[in-house]
């Protein structure tokens, strides 16, 4: 018979853990999205408001740049290419798509004599919204506040090089052919310095120029990304929209793609700036490379440590 004073020892059971460095696939996933800058730089557009910002740079910059690039070009006596060779060259179109943009956009032949006073107040007004939403969207992505109220001239001087850059880039095209060599280089460097420069400039010197670069470039990679799927599906819907609805499709379409603009221009410092916070985060994780490339290394004959 058993010992009834003899008591039964039960050993707890542990519950079996994954050796480390064996997680389960969907585990590792989830780990690596949450580390990853692609999400945090997803939630800093949701902070940031992007497509809401994106939205206001299109009505904006449609209410803006369309009248102010045609009376530009009304002006120019060499060619009268305005807002419809911009939005053309941007998209990528041709053929019947291009066709359709340039007449809803031609400069009328007597522009400058029916331009009255109050047309210039309100492009004015227009223009100044439109630079304050870009300057205000680039101070939201390096979260900056607001600059005095004094600054506001570097919206008219921002403006002013906006509408020279544009007309430059359109008189470009007439003189070079639009896929040359020498048109293309000129066209993706002038874009980097002019965005490069607008950061600076509009942030008021606030930050060196070093750090706005990488903003820059992915600024312009985007708005050619932009530019391929503009010729892939915008160049058929304007067509088939210009045959349903007339004028007012051919409208939206310039919208969409100027929606597609301001996402990209917002998303292109926002991405510069998650770049640069990315190296900084590797070289906090490794310090020991840093100061290994610094150090000289000591060998038989070198110098003492």
């Amino acid at each position: 018979m058993p010992d009834p004073d003899r008591r039964r020892i039960v050993h707890p059971v542990r519950p079996m853990r994954p050796r480390p460095g064996h997680r389960p696939w969907y585990r590792r996933l989830h780990l690596t999205w949450h580390r990853s800058g692609v999400r945090r730089g997803w939630l800093r557009g949701g902070e940031l408001e992007l497509m809401h910002r994106a939205l206001s740079f299109a009505a904006l910059g449609l209410v803006t740049l369309v009248p102010l690039l045609i009376v530009v070009a009304a002006a120019d006596p060499v060619g009268h290419h305005g807002f419809a060779q911009w939005v053309v060259d941007g998209m990528g179109i041709s053929g019947r798509s291009a066709a359709a943009v340039q007449r809803l956009f031609t400069a009328p032949n007597r522009v400058l004599s029916t331009t009255s006073a109050f047309s210039v107040v309100a492009l004015a007004v227009f223009g100044l919204s439109f630079a304050s939403v870009v300057q205000t969207g680039y101070e939201r992505v390096w979260s900056m506040r607001s600059g005095p109220w004094h600054t506001a001239w570097r919206r008219v001087v921002w403006l002013a090089v906006l509408t020279a850059y544009l007309f430059a880039d359109v008189q470009s095209a007439t003189l070079l052919r639009s896929q040359s060599v020498l048109r293309v280089t000129l066209t993706l460097v002038s874009a980097v310095l002019f965005f490069w420069w607008s950061q600076h400039f509009l942030l008021g010197g606030r930050l060196p120029w070093l750090r706005l670069l990488p903003g820059a470039l992915a600024t312009v990679v985007g708005l050619g990304g932009l530019r391929v799927f503009s010729s892939l599906v915008f160049a058929p819907l304007i067509v088939s929209n210009a045959v349903s609805y007339g004028s007012v499709g051919t409208v939206l379409i310039v919208q969409s793609w100027l929606i597609g603009a301001g996402v990209v221009v917002f998303g292109g410092a926002l991405v510069g700036r998650e770049l640069l916070e990315e190296q900084h985060r590797l070289r906090q994780r490794h310090p020991h490379r840093r100061r290994s490339a610094r150090q000289p290394r000591n060998g038989p004959g070198g110098p003492p440590a």
